[in-house]
């Protein structure tokens, strides 16, 4: 059953901007070179909040994948700066329901 991770991120405050630049410049595409496709994304209304969603086959998948990608040295060089944009991150794994459109 697919696995998809709901990732909230809690944006430094004046940052929305430079972290939306820097998602697109960097984080969505090495999401992409290692396989975990990005669904969607969004900011919260006040524009203090980054919601994005993630998706994998399966919790292994999403074990390997994120592993994978995580101990990579393109994470490596450019891991602080995108984390200099976050001030909370919340990650939860979710299942969609049988009547869910997004499977």
């Amino acid at each position: 059953m697919p696995v998809h991770e709901l990732r909230i991120y809690t944006i430094n405050r004046g940052m929305m901007d430079a972290w939306l630049a820097c998602f697109q410049k960097d984080v969505a595409p090495l999401s992409k070179q290692f396989g975990i496709p990005i669904v969607a994304s969004w900011t919260n209304t006040d524009r203090t909040e980054f919601i994005w969603v993630r998706t994998f086959a399966d919790e292994d998948d999403r074990k390997r994948r994120t592993e994978s990608l995580y101990g990579s040295s393109a994470w490596e060089q450019m891991k602080d700066r995108v984390r200099s944009h976050i001030a909370k991150t919340e990650v939860r794994a979710v299942e969609p329901t049988s009547f869910s459109p997004l499977k």
